[in-house]
């Protein structure tokens, strides 16, 4: 060992923050590559989904972290031999790596067998078996108690070269970060370890264990009870008889070919952490800034480098409703480039090609999300039907159900609308429908009166209830991309704000009432849902992407792109008829499931 100066600064104590940050973003690399290997379906072990209380359940993963970091402090505050260590010892390394293979394995296996008897599994361990498909962090998702127990195991081979000064940096920091990738790999869900590993190496089966051998633990309870080294599981007979036919099916399946693809881009550079890919936590609720992301810019800055440099679609999710297989793609693209002419052209090619891609696949349809459709980006998507009529894949914009979901939030008894905002197919579509209704829609300005009028047919739609006004005396404003603060400032006090638009307004009053972007909420068998679209509540979606669901449930066989509108009556009520309910119009209260008194189209 190196020999001891009192007076040179001991950076052992300065590499542990380092080396925590180093824990966190190991564990975060797994979290990434587990959820995205496991949209894409191949080499996946079990086909469950994974729900919202199970984020919940884990989304304090880090805390184990933190706990071991406080310990690691004191350690090296407190023994002697724990501070000022040299780089590398060869005998340490071996050291720990003999402790580890002998007494921590064998010493585990007995733990983890005592814990499940009914006595601790009831007050303890069920805790962590709570998550019957595994994520890498459900690997340190334990009871305190429990995590004291196995820092006081894994002590042994760390502690062990202290107290015989024989330790170094590489045994601590090596040792700890191979507990993190073995017990992330082996939460993972999809298996990683290639088959020919056991025939070229015969007795590695026994010293080395698998995804697929520890998600039988999670699913038989009773079985493959070892730590990272099955070999007491076959000494003891608790191994799974079927460990080698699982760990052999999961490798041979194939990556899955969905039925419906949403697909949508991403939005702010911070938005990447928000995505089911990013961080759980912050995937599992709406959208919402927050202050502390500030200080991850250069994470941030180095994401928008690799989306500029991978430059594909790429998956983000996946769901199944029924025997529906559906999945999210995004454009590697943010809402900033959608609005560069210079961008216009590579967006585009990157849309035709993931669609071009479903229909090889066998996709049936491509709903388009966000600003993925824009009617000055390629039409609302007809772009590429009429440049590709022999597409089998429908390409839907979503616009009819869109049209339904705000029509049904227009309260009853409601005489009169303000219309403000970008005059798309959508809006257009709205003071068509209300109009004919008997409803009078109102425009703050003269070229919005003026198109709309031309739009519409005389003969079929009362034109008086079409007026211009300035007043703003309307509390129904229902609201596209171009309102502005200045108008809202304009609106009474309690004027319920109805968005018809991809993006929500920004909220510029307090004493009014803002209802979210067209959206519902979706049946309970929809499985594996434990993330937020976008800004929206928990288990609601996008009117874009359920109009995509539902045609693929009825077989429409045609598109719903370009400026064509299917039967608005009909779109809203396939919709219902598969479970997916109206949202209330009061601050989207996703909880209730009563359906409001709305007006019917």
């Amino acid at each position: 060992m190196l020999v001891k100066d009192e007076s040179e600064r001991d950076i052992t104590a300065f590499m542990i923050l380092p080396f925590l940050l180093w824990r966190v973003l190991h564990n975060q690399i797994w979290i990434t590559l587990s959820r995205h290997r496991n949209a894409k379906g191949n080499a996946r072990i079990l086909h469950k989904g994974i729900e919202f209380d199970q984020v919940d359940r884990e989304t304090n993963w880090d805390d184990q972290i933190l706990f071991n970091g406080l310990l690691y402090y004191l350690a090296n505050c407190t023994l002697s031999g724990a501070s000022r260590l040299p780089l590398w010892r060869t005998d340490g390394v071996i050291m720990a790596m003999v402790l580890h293979a002998g007494p921590v394995e064998f010493l585990y296996y007995w733990l983890h067998r005592a814990l499940h008897h009914h006595f601790l599994y009831s007050r303890y361990h069920s805790h962590h078996h709570s998550s019957i498909v595994t994520e890498p962090i459900t690997s340190v998702i334990h009871p305190f108690a429990e995590h004291v127990s196995y820092f006081v195991l894994f002590a042994i081979p760390l502690l062990t070269p202290v107290f015989t000064d024989t330790v170094s940096l590489i045994t601590v920091f090596g040792y700890v970060t191979y507990i993190d990738f073995m017990n992330n790999m082996g939460h993972c869900n999809f298996e990683i370890v290639p088959k020919w590993l056991f025939g070229i190496f015969p007795l590695l089966k026994y010293f080395m264990y698998t995804p697929s051998f520890h998600s039988l633990h999670h699913t038989q309870f009773r079985t493959n009870y070892s730590l990272f080294m099955p070999f007491y599981d076959y000494i003891y007979g608790t191994i799974d008889k079927s460990s080698d036919q699982l760990h052999d099916s999961a490798l041979k399946r194939q990556e899955e070919t969905p039925d419906v693809v949403h697909l949508t881009h991403l939005t702010t550079p911070k938005s990447i952490y928000h995505l089911r890919l990013g961080f759980s936590s912050l995937a599992s609720k709406p959208y919402t800034p927050k202050w502390y992301l500030f200080f991850m810019w250069p994470l941030t800055a180095f994401s928008m480098i690799l989306t500029w440099i991978y430059g594909r679609t790429f998956i983000v999710e996946e769901n199944r409703f029924h025997k529906l297989k559906l999945q999210t793609w995004a454009i590697p693209k943010y809402n900033f480039q959608y609005s560069l002419q210079s961008q216009k052209l590579s967006i585009n090619k990157m849309i035709e090609k993931a669609i071009l891609d479903a229909d090889k696949n066998g996709v049936k349809v491509v709903s388009l999300g966000l600003m993925n459709q824009g009617e000055e980006l390629n039409i609302y998507g007809g772009l590429y039907v009429s440049k590709h009529p022999k597409l089998k894949v429908k390409v839907v914009d979503g616009s009819s159900l869109v049209v339904a979901v705000v029509l049904n939030s227009v309260p009853k008894g409601t005489t009169q609308v303000l219309l403000r905002g970008k005059l798309t197919k959508v809006a257009c579509t709205l003071a068509f429908k209300l109009c004919h209704q008997g409803i009078k829609v109102a425009t703050m300005h003269q070229d919005d009166y003026v198109k709309l009028k031309n739009l519409f047919n005389s003969s079929a739609t009362n034109l008086s209830n079409l007026i211009i006004e300035k007043s703003c005396t309307q509390k129904i404003w229902l609201v596209g991309d171009e309102l502005t603060e200045k108008e809202q400032l304009h609106a009474p006090k309690g004027t319920l704000f109805i968005p018809y638009s991809q993006f929500p307004p920004k909220k510029y009053r307090k004493d009014c009432s803002y209802h979210c972007t067209p959206a519902m909420l979706i049946p309970s068998c929809v499985e594996n849902v434990h993330s937020c679209e976008d800004w929206l509540p928990r288990r609601v979606m996008s009117a874009w992407r359920i109009a995509g669901i539902v045609h693929s449930l009825e077989t429409w066989n045609e598109h719903e792109c370009h400026y064509t509108m299917q039967n608005i009556d009909k779109v809203w009520h396939s919709t219902l008829h598969h479970g997916f309910q109206p949202l209330a119009v009061s601050g989207c209260d996703h909880t209730s499931t009563n359906t409001p008194n709305f007006i019917r189209t």
